[in-house]
Parts: C-alpha cells; sequence; structure tokens
C-alpha cells in the first residue's frame, strides 16, 4: 500500500508565501512523476506543478513564476514553495504520484494524498 500525507497548508495574507510538502511512504523503490493539484469550490482540479524524477518540472499558467516545485527522490518527498500568493490561489491543494514502483515488484498509478486546505486571505 502506498500513501501520501501532505502538510503545510493553512491561512495566510495576499503576497505571503507557504511550502508545502508531501511524503510518500509504503516500501517505495522509486516513484515517476510528483505533482500538485488543487481544486477550489465549484471548480475542477487543475494542474499547478508537476516534478519527473529527473527534475524535469512543469507549471500551471496562473502559478508560473510565484511557485516552485521540488523534490528530494531519497525521501520520496515533494515540496511547493508558494510565493506572491493570491486570493484565486485559496483551493484544497492535493499531492500526486504515479507510477510507484513498489517493493513488490508492482507498480501503483495516479496515487493521491488526502488534500490540505490552502486559504488566501486578508
Amino acid at each position: 500500500q502506498v500513501q501520501l500525507v501532505e502538510s503545510g497548508g493553512g491561512l495566510v495574507q495576499p503576497g505571503g508565501s507557504l511550502r508545502l510538502s508531501c511524503a510518500a511512504s509504503g516500501s517505495i523503490l522509486s516513484i515517476n512523476a510528483m505533482g500538485w493539484y488543487r481544486q477550489a469550490p465549484g471548480k475542477q482540479r487543475e494542474l499547478v506543478a508537476l516534478i519527473t524524477s529527473g527534475g524535469s518540472s512543469d507549471y500551471g499558467d496562473s502559478v508560473k513564476g510565484r511557485f516552485t516545485i521540488s523534490r528530494d527522490n531519497a525521501k520520496n518527498t515533494v515540496y511547493l514553495q508558494m510565493n506572491s500568493l493570491k486570493p484565486e490561489d485559496t483551493a484544497v491543494y492535493y499531492c500526486n504520484a504515479d507510477r510507484v514502483r513498489h517493493y513488490s515488484g508492482g507498480y501503483y498509478y495516479n496515487v493521491w494524498g488526502q488534500g490540505t486546505q490552502v486559504t488566501v486571505s486578508s
């Protein structure tokens, strides 16, 4: 069983910063891609940022230049540094891991965390 646990969400004022973390656990050998998605009330879930095991990254247009994704492969952990936060960044942020290789030899695909709330408000 592979699990993702997010942390670091909370309430922040516009212009402020937050750092999200997501740790994967469960006898993992490797993880191909890890990423962050978000879902605001009444809206579809959208990509925030994605990073491969090799370090290649991609960002949603609305966060480019403000958010930075990084990962520690040895710890199976992905981070999201969010700067210059705006009220429209308010959402539940979900961690995702794709093509997770397990010690059993099998793979887990498209694993999701439980989500962490980020609220940007004065």
